[in-house]
Parts: C-alpha cells; sequence; structure tokens
C-alpha cells in the first residue's frame, strides 16, 4: 500500500491522506500564515484569528461550532505558531465528513463578531499572564526575540496587551485576506477510508473557494551577533538558556543535527545532559535540548534549571559536552546505538496517527513532498561520525546565554 496519496484541488489547496486501520479519523488545515508573516502594527494577530475562528461563522453560532463535534464524542482545537496556523479534529471514522465540513466552514466563513471578540481578548490575556508567571516558558519566547532580533521571527506568537485591545474583527479580515490564501493550504488526513474517499470530501468542503496566490514574502533574518544577558527575574530557581543559531527545514544537514540534538538533551534519561548534569552530578531536575527548524533557518536551545548556586557549574559541564561532541567523533558502537535510539523514537512517535497527520501536511506544505518514515530511517543509517562531529562544530560554535535569577 502506498503510504501517503497527494493531490491538488483546483483552487491550489494541496491535500494528503494516509489510510490505516481504526475507527478514528483525524483531519487538519494547515495554513501556511504565522506571526512571522504580521506586519509591525499586527503582532499576535496571527494568535488572535485562531481564537477568533471559534467565534462564529455566517450558518453557526459560536456555541455550534464548539458543540458539533464534541456531541459527537469529537474534538475540534487549533495552534498558532511561527509559521502557520492549523485547525484540526478528531472524531469516529464515520463523521469525518462531518469534521471536514466544520474546519471548512470556520476557516472560509467565520464572521468575527466584534462582542465575541472581546470576550476572547480576556482569554488571551489570561494567556499572556499565564506564560508571564511561567519562567521556563517565557525564557523561550526572550531568548528567540534575541536571537532574531530586528527579523520577522523577533517578537512572540501571543504578542501584547496594548497591541491585542487595539485588534477588531476588520483587521482580522484584513489579515486572512492577505494571508489565508489557498496556495498557502494543505488539507491533512488520516483514517480508514480510501484516498478516493479523502479527496472527495476535501474537493466538497474546500473545493468551492476561489483560488488566491499570497504576495507577502518572507525575509531571511540577518546575522546576530552572540550575547550573554542576565535578567533579574526574582525566581526561586536560576533559568538558563544556551542555544544559537541553526540550519532551515530544507537543508540536508537538519537531520544530522537532530541526531545530536537528541544524543545531547532528547527525552530520553541516557542523553549526555541529563547522564552529567542530572543523574551524576544533582544539580538540575530538568535539563534539555531541543532543534526547532524554520523554512530559512532555525534554533538550537539547551535549558535547565537549577539552584542559583548551581548554576554556573551547569554551565560549565554543559560546555564541557558541547566541545566533546565537537572535537570528538562518536565510536561505531556509541553512533550505532544513537541511531538506533533515533529510529526507535521516530517509529514510536510516528504511531500517534494524530502526530503523523500533522506532521505530514506541514512537510507538504513546506517541501511540497514528504519522506515515508522508511526513507526517513535510511537517511537516518547512513549518517557518518563525521557528519555529527561538523554539525556540532558549525552549530554549537558561539553559542549565546540568558539567564533568568
Amino acid at each position: 500500500m502506498i503510504e501517503f496519496h497527494t493531490y491538488t484541488l483546483p483552487n491550489g489547496i494541496r491535500g494528503i491522506h494516509r489510510q490505516v486501520r481504526g475507527s478514528v479519523a483525524h483531519c487538519a488545515l494547515v495554513i501556511g500564515a504565522g506571526s512571522r508573516d504580521e506586519l509591525p502594527t499586527e503582532y499576535g494577530l496571527a494568535h488572535f484569528t485562531e481564537h477568533a475562528f471559534f467565534k462564529g461563522t455566517e450558518r453557526r453560532r459560536a456555541w455550534q461550532v464548539n458543540c458539533r463535534l464534541e456531541n459527537l464524542g469529537g474534538e475540534l482545537n487549533a495552534f498558532t505558531t511561527k509559521e502557520d496556523t492549523t485547525i484540526h479534529a478528531t472524531t469516529l471514522r464515520g463523521d469525518f465528513a462531518k469534521a471536514a465540513e466544520l474546519i471548512a466552514d470556520i476557516a472560509f466563513h467565520s464572521t468575527f463578531p466584534d462582542r465575541e471578540l472581546e470576550r476572547e481578548k480576556e482569554v488571551i490575556v489570561d494567556e499572556i499572564n499565564t506564560y508571564k508567571d511561567s519562567p521556563a516558558d517565557l525564557i523561550y519566547d526572550t531568548f528567540e526575540d534575541l536571537l532574531f532580533e530586528g527579523s520577522q521571527l523577533g517578537h512572540n506568537i501571543l504578542g501584547r496587551k496594548t497591541a491585542l485591545a487595539r485588534y477588531n474583527g476588520d483587521a482580522i479580515r484584513a489579515f486572512t485576506r492577505r494571508m489565508h490564501t489557498t496556495d498557502r493550504m494543505v488539507f491533512s488526513s488520516i483514517g480508514n477510508f480510501s484516498p478516493r474517499v479523502a479527496e472527495a470530501v476535501a474537493a466538497r468542503y474546500f473545493g468551492e473557494q476561489a483560488p488566491t496566490v499570497c504576495r507577502s514574502e518572507r525575509v531571511v533574518p540577518g546575522p546576530c551577533a552572540t550575547f550573554e544577558k542576565s535578567v533579574v527575574k526574582h525566581t526561586h530557581q536560576t533559568h538558563c538558556i544556551i542555544g544559537g543559531r541553526a540550519y532551515g527545514i530544507g537543508e540536508e544537514r537538519r537531520l544530522p543535527l537532530a541526531l545530536v540534538v537528541n544524543i545531547l538533551g532528547g527525552p530520553s534519561a541516557n542523553s549526555l545532559l541529563n547522564m552529567v548534569v542530572r543523574e551524576r552530578n544533582g544539580l538540575s531536575y530538568n535539563i534539555e535540548a531541543s532543534y526547532t527548524p524554520y523554512g530559512d533557518t532555525g534554533i538550537v536551545a539547551i535549558y535547565f534549571s537549577s539552584e542559583h548556586g548551581n548554576a554556573e557549574q551547569c554551565i560549565e559541564l554543559i560546555e564541557g559536552q558541547l566541545r566533546r561532541l565537537r572535537t570528538q567523533p562518536l565510536t561505531n558502537r556509541q553512533l550505532s546505538m544513537a541511531k538506533k535510539q533515533f529510529i526507535a523514537q521516530l517509529a514510536i512517535s510516528s504511531e500517534s496517527n494524530e502526530s503523523y497527520m500533522l506532521s505530514a501536511g506541514k512537510s507538504l506544505l513546506t517541501h511540497d513532498e514528504i519522506d515515508t518514515m522508511e526513507q526517513v530511517y535510511a537517511k537516518v543509517r547512513e549518517l557518518t561520525a563525521t557528519q555529527l562531529t561538523e554539525v556540532a562544530e558549525e552549530v554549537f560554535s558561539g553559542m549565546s546565554r540568558l539567564i533568568y535569577k
């Protein structure tokens, strides 16, 4: 069986479907418009638009939008990132068409009533305040703002309360007209029904839209000087991020970097940072490394929290592991074990049909193609120790640092 079936509707909306066994179906509309596509006068508007989708359409009141799938035991949700907005649903297989119809209704026929929007602003203000009360979350946003300062990526997704207060239905309609165009949309689905059925449902509910083309361009972020910054937050612990720029989503070196970051501070207890900082020295309960690729750049970040007096020792140990990865190639045994672990993690994550469906939609949106899991595994197996050392040297040299204390 072909793993994925792709298609394109006459209006330019692309689709991707995978047929699997099971009684549950997942689907999503992935729109290539996120916070980096906002004008300076629109910061936070992409995220506000995501919330506004649930506030009523030409044929449904807000409560009807929210109850349509829930009454069937399903779920409807959405999220915004720096580069895209996704509306997604989970239902029983027999209700797939109802989920697709609802997503199309809120994506193309939302009315954005100002009275509902004013109430929703209070919800987002509470979301902003929640972030401010969580230094472990806030420090990521602050670090990324500094790393991409002056670029389209250099502001957070939630925006500011003062800007949020200005936005209304007209502002949202102007943003969606400019950015939510059919050439930047992918409808992704997974479930126990044929590609023919999936494409027919997509054509029925998404094909009626007139074709539109996005005229906005994303600008590659300019260079950034390395920085070290400490901010007094009067927190109970020190929170720290060490990180820097990395490869974009289309670069070949992305895969070896992902493997290096997984070795360094991935989710497993045997990651280098967890072993040396937590297990051997007991200095931090939470230490991790992450790699987030964007269309034309990316970010690698190492985060930890610790008692104030332990922070400097944590930093020294982290820098030691970074130096080791940059200068000492893995042995054949170490490389083999790292590959097996990484492939197993990918395989386990792909068992989540919802996650698989979302990643397939994002991949098709970004690359206009998608690798099967077997193709990804084959690429991982081909990686060499020299490749890992080279990307570690390139990315881990001259890292920036942000500390909350």
